[in-house]
This record gives structure tokens, sequence and C-alpha cells, in this order.
């Protein structure tokens, strides 16, 4: 029997809520992670594929190429967390979990299907990015949609679970592909490692068969029974401040595919705009911080003007009130630090340990060389996932401190503590980039990198802490889905920052850029919601 549409949801009715609304906002909760999980994993899972290609030479494409596959996913996934913001008021909660996690589908298997013949043409792998896009946006929906169910004095509990253990989905790619790859399914062609790889359980030789198209096929097994549970056992709420006027399932679709195809489109434009013409793109090579306000422009003027009936308009239209309020663009700036940071350093950790310490920097002839295999190198697939794993699992306990002692007080803390350890980064980065034995700075440059990524974690679940305090109940979802948008072009900006400044063999400058933006949120954190004469106390 499938759940039933919610009318008169009211969380913070502890009556209510006690003697059924609990029940009903777990049951959501616990089908809505393992769906963003599947999410994250799919949309994440170029950070790992793309290190498998390079060790196995897969397509002969060079790192720069491999680093635009990263990017394409990082802004295609920010892109359609735009429109994924207004899913849940358009077409329910129920219907946009459903119609999301199944359209996941097509990038899983298509993964598999490219990485099965190594003669797929670039470009189809670059469609694929693209595609994949679709569950990084299912961020935007999934926590908009949680918003609703919980009650106003455990938002942080009920966001920081969603979010958290949704954010496994980036570990569970960085553990699971390797492991994967490593089993022979079927008549699968392997491909042979040309350079030694790596699992979370040890070291894989060169001449090790690998199965490449594992990585895409092994999400179906968690996609199928996740789509079926979404449709069966969870709940469109139809109150006005949330999901009024659903209309059919057949609706619900139709809204979802356009306004999705909105955000393809305009993130394939942009795209066009950044890449050179080997990458199939103009060739202009316009930089990255024009590009984004174009896309970010486009997309939310294109979605506007959709001729999708009146309804659409009026409902858009008032969701668009929150762009006036002054706190949406200080949560957009102060998020984009944590999650933005929490991203996109998932999607460039891996490769760039792979080329920072897998290769030796040595002098030949007066130039600095990065191109002689390191012996001695750690395998990156066997270290990259501790990082996402760290920030995902302390998530839910940066929402529950900020519950008890305020969210803007453990922001300003975290970012402090993200300042510190991105100098450090940068530092151990430096060195180890002139080096020709650059292993000997791993451990301390994985060591501040973890710290830096519980950082993030924390400030994920405390920023949405302040969220939650901030704005009210209708303005809350769409908030909290913008502001994950803006803050998800991370998963762009650094993996193409990084694949720049590793061109320019200056990757710690990456670092330093980042540390002065935390220093630049310090600030406006404390103006907003820590000094005295704040309109918010620290929320």
């Amino acid at each position: 029997m499938m759940a039933e549409n919610l009318v008169g949801w009211d969380p913070d009715n502890e009556s209510k809520w006690k003697n059924e609304g609990e029940a009903i906002a777990k049951r959501n909760l616990w089908i809505s992670i393992p769906s963003l999980l599947c999410g994250f994993a799919i949309w994440s899972m170029w950070s790992i594929i793309t290190v498998q290609m390079l060790n196995t030479g897969y397509g002969e494409f060079n790192q720069s190429q491999l680093f635009t596959l990263t990017a394409i996913a990082g802004l295609s996934g920010a892109t359609l967390r735009i429109p994924s913001t207004f899913f849940i008021r358009l077409a329910g909660g129920k219907n946009s979990i459903f119609i999301t996690s199944l359209l996941l589908i097509l990038p899983a298997i298509g993964v598999g299907i490219a990485l099965s013949n190594p003669n797929t043409p670039f470009w189809h792998f670059q469609i694929l990015a693209l595609l994949s896009g679709i569950g990084g946006g299912n961020f935007a929906s999934s926590m908009s949609n949680i918003s609703f169910f919980f009650p106003n004095k455990i938002q942080g509990y009920g966001l920081g679970m969603n979010a958290g253990l949704g954010n496994f989905g980036v570990t569970a790619t960085q553990i699971l592909i390797p492991l994967a790859m490593t089993f022979a399914i079927a008549s699968f062609e392997p491909q042979t490692l040309q350079i030694a790889s790596g699992t979370l359980i040890g070291k894989i030789p060169s001449g090790t068969q690998t199965y490449l198209q594992n990585s895409g096929y092994l999400w179906l097994i968690i996609l199928i029974p996740v789509v079926i549970s979404s449709w069966i056992g969870m709940n469109n709420i139809v109150d006005d401040h949330v999901s009024p006027n659903i209309g059919s399932l057949s609706s619900a679709i139709l809204k979802i595919i356009v306004m999705l195809a909105i955000g393809l489109i305009t993130a394939s434009f942009g795209l066009w705009l950044l890449l050179p013409k080997v990458a199939n793109g103009s060739g202009w090579l316009i930089n990255k911080w024009v590009v984004l306000p174009i896309v970010i422009a486009l997309t939310v003027g294109c979605l506007k003007l959709l001729p999708l009936g009146s309804d659409y308009k009026k409902n858009i239209s008032r969701q668009y009130q929150i762009f006036e309020n002054k706190h949406t663009w200080a949560m957009t700036i102060i998020y984009t630090m944590t999650f933005g940071s929490f991203i996109g350093y998932s999607a460039a950790l891996a490769l760039s340990i792979k080329v920072i310490f897998g290769f030796q920097h040595l002098v030949i002839d007066g130039v600095m060389t990065h191109n002689m295999v390191n012996p001695n190198a750690p395998s990156a697939l066997s270290y990259a996932w501790m990082g996402a794993f760290v920030g995902a699992l302390i998530r839910p306990i940066g929402g529950n401190i900020a519950d008890k002692i305020g969210g803007a007080k453990v922001t300003q803390i975290i970012s402090a503590i993200m300042v510190a350890s991105a100098l450090g980064v940068a530092y151990f980065m430096k060195q180890a980039y002139v080096s020709a034995n650059p292993e000997v700075y791993f451990f301390p440059f994985l060591a501040l990198f973890v710290v830096l990524f519980a950082a993030t974690g924390v400030g994920n679940g405390s920023t949405f802490r302040t969220i939650s305090q901030v704005f009210n109940k209708e303005q809350r979802g769409p908030v909290l889905g913008w502001t994950s948008a803006v803050a998800a072009y991370g998963a762009f900006i650094i993996p193409k920052v990084f694949g720049e400044q590793i061109k320019a063999t200056t990757p710690e400058n990456a670092l330093y850029g980042f540390a002065a933006f935390y220093l630049i949120c310090m600030v406006i954190n404390w103006w907003f919601y820590l000094r005295k004469k704040a309109e918010f106390q620290n929320p």
C-alpha cells in the first residue's frame, strides 16, 4: 500500500508529532538518505574513474582532459540544483525523489556501456559527466523536502542526518568503485593497469586486469530498490506552504524533466564557452568567473519564463521571493565555504594525489619535470576516501552541536580551522611538487586535508541550522536548495582551479586562494549573525 498525501502537516505540534508525526518523518528520512547517497555517488564517481583511466591509459586521455570530466560533472550538478530547488513546491516531495532517483539509472548504465569500449570518444564521456550532474542536483530537492518534515527544534538533526549520511555517497564511490573494478562480471572485457593502483584493502600492482565498466553498473544494485521504496513509502505534503498544486504524476514528470533540461542546456552552454576546441568547446576559453554568473542567471531566468501554466508561474514567482532577502545571499556565501569545499575537494583529491605524489619532480637539463613515475608513490585510491568519509560522518554531529550552542558560533570556529588547515596543506603541496621524493610529505598533507574535510562537515551541519532559524517555513526549503545549488559549484571550481594551478606548477596557490575566501566568510558570518546588533543573534 502506497503512503498517502499529507494534509495539515504540523511537526511543531508536539502531540501530533509524538502520535504519528515522528514515525512518518523518520520513514521519509530513511528512504531519502539512500536516494541522496546514490545521487552523490553517481555525481562524484568521476573522481575515481578518471584516476583509473589514467592508470590504465584508457583512451589515451591526458591529465587536463580528465580534470575536465570532473569539472563538467561539477558544473552540471550545481546548475541542476537550481531547478531542483523548486521541485518540492511544484511537483511534491515523494514525486520529486521518485522521478530524480529513477533518472539516475541513465548515467549509471551509460558509464558502464562507455567504459566497456576503449575506443569510446571523449565527447561521449563529456555527455555522461553532464548527465551524472542529475545526482548532484538531487541534493537541493532532497534537503528542501526533509526540512518540511521535522520540527524547528531538531532541524539540525533532520537536515544533518539526511545530508551527512547522503554525503557518504562520495565515500561510497571512493571505496566501492576501486573494489568493484577488481571483479570480473559476466563476459566484460578487462583493461590492464599500466600503473599500480589501489583499494581500501591494499595496493594493486601494474599488469593486473581491471574492469572499469563496473563503476557504472554497480549503482543499479542500490538504485532499483531505492526507486521502488521512494514510490511506496514516501509522502507528498500538500499544504499551502509546501506543495499546494502538484497535480498528477504525469504533470510532475513533465515539470521535472523540462526544468532539468533547462539546467542541462545552460550548463552545456557554459561549458562550450569555457572549453577549448579540442574538448568540443568554442575555443574562446572565457574565464570561469565570467561564465558561472552567466549560467546561473540564464538558468534562473529561463525557469521563470517556462510555459507550464498559470499555477507554475504563480508558484515559481512565490518561491523567487527568497532573492529579495539579504540573508539568502549571506548564507549562500557561507555555505559555499563549507559544502563547496567539501564537494570540491572530494572531486579533486584523488587525482591531485595521483599527479602531485604519483610522479617524481626532477630538474632535467635545467627544467623542472613532472612525468617520471614515482615508484614509492602512495596509492590515491587507498587514501582519497578518508577526507570525504570524515566530512560526511561528522556532519550530523555538527548539526547536533549547532542545535545546542548556535549555528553561527560553530561556523565561526570551523572557519578559523579551515583557514589554518588550508595554509598547512598549501605548504606541503608546495614542498612535494618540487621534490624527487614527494612521498615524504604525503602523510602530513593527508592529515591536514582530513582536518579540513572535518571542518567542512561540521560547518555543513551548522550552516543548515542557521538557515532553519533565520527563514520562515515557506522560504526555508527553497533557501536550503538555492544555497546548496550555488555551493555545489565548488565541485566545478575546485577541480578546475587545481587543474590550472598544477598545469602552472603552483598547486599551492589554489589553497592560498581558498584560505583567503574562508577569511572573507568569517567576516560575513560575524557581521550578520555574531555582532551585538545583528538581526539574528547566533541562530
